[in-house]
């Protein structure tokens, strides 16, 4: 049944009328930390077999739009531009996480906001302004939804909330006011789509890279329709068939509105300094603090056992993954990978480690429980227990409720630009970050700074 009040209306009234006066000196830093970190990930994931793909299919589509393709050249319509982004930002699970909503954002938002400006030419201000209400727009539409518990149901939370995320991003910039972010909504509604079926199947997994990608291609086409004329239902969240309805788990509407004194929701990202499902995070600075740094010797580790939320043991338990991301979604495999090539080795989840014998060694040697304690704190802590048994019989354990990168714990911006030197150096070791640091850092500075800085940073990208 439809609420009496209008919760749709007034979301979309109270992110309209957000502008970058109003955001605090924090709430600037850390939209350009996001914004450092996705551009980190994504031209760092410029060069993986599905960022490839994308971006020649998007060459039949040149010269069709202003937005820049990361890695390229390239000028496209704003949806195609958002497409590609977002999934090669979304490549390589080292983008951005909601924890309470349990999705990506910055893949997906940021991705959105880059195209719509730089098809209507809006200006650093506001482009920093439409993605902090596109995080917002996400963020409380997931937390409303229990999008937590809807994954379990097999619901992709980055794909089905993505696209609200993108439309309000997108709708500010194309200057569609409330009615048209209300519009948006309405056609993102039935473009609203996202299987968990990835996470159950060991190949086929590249469509869960285009998830983030779909997202915010659906958001920007979704506003583009809305400026064309086409009208869409108004109470796409809270309508009688709107989303919190179709997709809620035990939903509560009302975190849709934001309570008094709550931060904005960008303050409540966790950025990923692991290469590996968001849920390992915690685990594996357990497993630095049982091996003094990840100096044990992997040969005198008897059996390593992990505690955390049910959906370790029911999802993540694949001991011979057969593609990249299912490896980054192996419990056992990230666990090898950690102890055998060190936490930050983006390269350890390639394809030709899947069959690496020390991962798969240790793999073998990896259990996984529920855990009723640390399942009550999740989401808002994604956290997890280890028990390591050595050799010798001794027993070393550890708990983390809060993984580095999360805001109890957060990375600096100086951590993500080191992030993202790791992360392009791979693909082109000429790539200027200090340049990309410098225009991020800008945007919105007394005018300075602009998408096209941002988008086509240097003429050495890869591709």
């Amino acid at each position: 049944m439809t609420s009496p009040k209008d919760r749709s209306r007034s979301l979309a009234e109270e992110l309209t009328a957000l502008r970058y006066a109003d955001l605090s000196e924090q709430d600037v830093e850390q939209t350009q930390k996001l914004i450092l970190d996705y551009m980190g990930v994504a031209f760092g994931g410029c060069d993986l077999p599905w960022a490839r793909a994308l971006r020649e299919w998007a060459g039949r589509f040149e010269a069709t739009g202003r937005a820049g393709v990361l890695g390229s050249r390239m000028r496209v319509s704003a949806h195609i531009a958002a497409l590609v982004n977002g999934a090669t930002a979304h490549g390589y699970e080292l983008d951005d996480t909601h924890d309470a909503s349990t999705s990506h954002p910055g893949g997906v938002v940021i991705s959105a906001a880059f195209a719509a400006a730089a098809q209507s030419g809006a200006g650093g201000e506001d482009l920093l302004a439409a993605i902090v209400a596109g995080y917002e727009a996400m963020a409380r539409i997931g937390m409303a939804a229990n999008a937590p518990e809807g994954m379990e149901a097999g619901f992709h939370p980055t794909a089905i909330l993505g696209g609200f995320g993108a439309a309000a991003a997108a709708a500010r910039l194309y200057e569609l006011g409330a009615e048209g972010m209300l519009t948006a909504w309405g056609h993102t509604l039935s473009l609203t789509g996202g299987s968990m079926q990835f996470s159950d199947e060991p190949t086929g997994t590249m469509v869960k890279r285009c998830h983030a990608g779909y997202a915010a291609m659906n958001g920007v086409l979704a506003a583009e329709l809305a400026a064309a004329g086409l009208s869409a239902p108004q109470r796409a969240l809270d309508g009688k068939y709107g989303y919190i309805r179709l997709y809620g788990r035990h939903p509560a509407a009302e975190k849709l509105e934001k309570a008094a004194g709550a931060p904005l929701e960008i303050n409540r990202i966790s950025l990923k300094p692991y290469s590996c499902c968001r849920l390992f995070h915690s685990l594996i600075d357990g497993l630095g603090e049982v091996t003094d740094g990840y100096a044990a010797d992997v040969d005198g580790i008897r059996s390593i056992h992990v505690r955390g939320p049910q959906a370790i043991p029911d999802q993540h338990m694949l001991r011979r993954p057969s593609s990249v991301m299912a490896a980054q979604y192996s419990l056992p495999f990230v666990v090898g990978a950690t102890l055998v090539f060190g936490p930050r080795r983006y390269d350890a989840y390639r394809e030709d480690r899947l069959d690496h014998p020390g991962i798969l060694a240790v793999a073998d040697r990896v259990e996984a429980s529920a855990d009723a304690e640390i399942e009550r704190h999740f989401p808002e802590h994604f956290g997890t227990a280890v028990d390591m048994t050595f050799a010798d019989g001794t027993t070393r354990s550890a708990t983390v409720l809060d993984s580095i990168g999360t805001p109890a714990r957060p990375m600096s911006i100086e951590d993500v630009k080191a992030k993202a030197s790791g992360l392009i150096a791979a693909v082109d070791r000429e790539f200027d970050v200090d340049r990309l640091h410098d225009a991020v850092v800008g945007l919105g500075r007394d005018g300075r700074g602009s998408v096209e800085d941002l988008v086509m940073t240097d003429k050495r990208n890869p591709g």
